[in-house]
């Protein structure tokens, strides 16, 4: 096999000589998988885009990345683009990123398809062939409306699914956590989908903390840590086996303190999102959402913490949620996306403190501080702007952000698919922490497993709706774990659209 990449003393800084990557060697024969694995915040997401010859902002790249005989590094703009056509792809950490969010998903796939098949009307047969086919290849060929929708319509698993069919089979692909976001079902269509693409001659370079996918796919590992190789070698030495499912936690039911009653959701056009949903959880207790890409789960999310025009009933504590800006928290799925890009990340993750607890600043960067320690990321990480910090270490700021407002809810959609195992029980036991000590309801949107181990109950979703007596992602379980969420006792009020909260419920402030 040839070698279609090739990579000589690879770094990354910071404009304040922070090291971020160093010492990179590597060398992508076509058609084999490299997987690039670490704890978050090891370098994987910056040595992804260093690949592509990119760099965050405030970040310089030094060293060598060629493919074939083209050098990427030091490239203006223009000639990076160029020397990258159908030679590098892309799927990023957040799909989103490269889905414009203005225009119909189909457009933009005809776009694409116009590169290869010509402009034109005498093309167009030809164009709408390659959409047909890349759609289908990314797995979405039964949901023939999706490229009629613009990308915020479509739920994290149909969003990464629809990016993969931009990736047209270059030399190279580089791949942000491609799994992300997607029920077991889809993630193992993606994986087929991927091996295929490889035993084409496609070299991939495969970026997770997903260690069963890299064991199905990859060749060879590359370990980081602190942006530094620290092993590398074959797949089958380094990875050891699956680790084994963890059993789910029982709490015993407790008077409600989030009740929801009849909860649907609607498009502009009229398409049913959500219908009919029931729920309730008790004080301290901890409800995981599953279901299949699709299934409603982050419209669900949205609409409890009043982000999603919705129809019902949703109460917290006995009272109408919407308008109670406190109440109900929101972790947003793309967490890179929910911060702004000029300031540091500590200011933003203090900011619900200030704003809704009225906390001095001071004192809000001291309990953001202490918080974000627990959570594993550093001070002097968290000083940085988010371009600094890598996807894993955005998820814990986010989710920081969210409890430094105290809320009655959490709603964390997807808040642990970036982390490792080490940092994904931290940000767990904090939670469990504040529902012992505060009394704090977590609903989880979640497709990992270990996650979803964590919750009292589990609903499960499918097309929008409930799904009776199914225990979500353990079959077969019974008791506290089996719960269909039907709403308990209590008053009712309208969730309606109501108003973003002033801390964003953890979006951009």
């Amino acid at each position: 096999m040839s070698g279609v990449m090739a990579v000589r003393g690879l770094g990354a800084r910071t404009a304040d000589g922070a090291v971020l990557l160093d010492g990179i060697d590597l060398d992508l024969p076509a058609g084999r998988v490299l997987a690039v694995v670490g704890p978050s915040g090891a370098g994987k997401s910056t040595l992804g885009l260093a690949l592509l010859g990119e760099a965050g902002g405030q970040v310089l790249l030094d060293g060598s990345v060629r493919v074939r005989d083209t050098e990427l590094i030091g490239l203006p703009t223009r000639a990076l683009r160029r020397a990258r056509a159908g030679r590098v792809g892309h799927l990023p950490q957040h799909p989103g990123v490269v889905l414009d969010p203005v225009r119909r998903t189909g457009p933009v796939l005809d776009e694409l398809a116009a590169t290869v098949h010509g402009r034109g009307r005498r093309h167009r047969a030809a164009r709408a062939a390659a959409v047909t086919e890349a759609v289908e290849r990314a797995g979405l060929g039964a949901e023939p409306g999706l490229t009629r929708r613009f990308p915020h319509q479509l739920s994290g698993g149909q969003q990464q699914r629809m990016a993969l069919a931009l990736v047209t089979a270059p030399d190279v692909v580089v791949l942000d956590e491609p799994t992300t976001g997607l029920d077991p079902t889809t993630t193992a269509e993606v994986v087929e989908r991927l091996g295929a693409l490889a035993r084409t001659g496609t070299a991939l370079v495969l970026l997770t903390h997903d260690l069963d996918t890299a064991r199905v796919l990859a060749d060879d590992v590359l370990e980081l840590d602190g942006g530094r190789p620290v092993r590398r070698g074959p797949a089958r030495e380094l990875l050891g086996p699956p680790s084994p499912e963890p059993e789910p936690v029982r709490r015993p039911a407790g008077a409600p303190l989030l009740e929801v009653t009849e909860l649907s959701v609607r498009t502009a056009g009229g398409q049913l999102l959500l219908s009919g949903v029931d729920l309730s959880v008790e004080r301290g207790g901890c409800l995981a959402v599953v279901g299949p890409s699709g299934a409603g789960k982050t419209t669900l999310g949205r609409a409890l913490a009043g982000l999603a025009p919705s129809d019902g009933r949703v109460r917290v504590d006995g009272r109408a949620a919407a308008g109670n800006h406190r109440a109900v928290q929101y972790v947003h799925q793309d967490s890179r996306s929910s911060f702004l890009d000029h300031r540091p990340v500590l200011d933003q993750v203090a900011r619900p403190a200030e704003l809704l607890r009225g906390l001095p600043r001071d004192a809000a960067r001291t309990e953001a501080s202490a918080l974000l320690d627990r959570l594993g990321l550093a001070c002097e990480d968290a000083r940085r702007r988010p371009a600094g910090l890598s996807g894993g270490q955005l998820q814990r700021a986010s989710t920081a952000r969210a409890l430094l407002a105290r809320p009655a809810v959490l709603v964390a959609d997807e808040a642990t698919t970036a982390l490792d195992d080490r940092h994904r029980a931290l940000l767990l036991a904090e939670l469990a922490r504040r529902r012992d000590e505060h009394g704090l309801v977590v609903v989880l949107i979640s497709h990992d497993p270990s996650t979803v181990a964590s919750a009292d109950r589990v609903l499960t979703l499918a097309g929008g709706r409930v799904v009776p007596g199914q225990p979500g992602s353990r079959p077969g379980a019974d008791g506290p774990a089996a719960e269909t969420g039907r709403a308990g006792p209590g008053g009712r009020a309208r969730s309606g659209s109501g108003p973003r909260s002033a801390a964003s419920t953890s979006g951009r402030q």
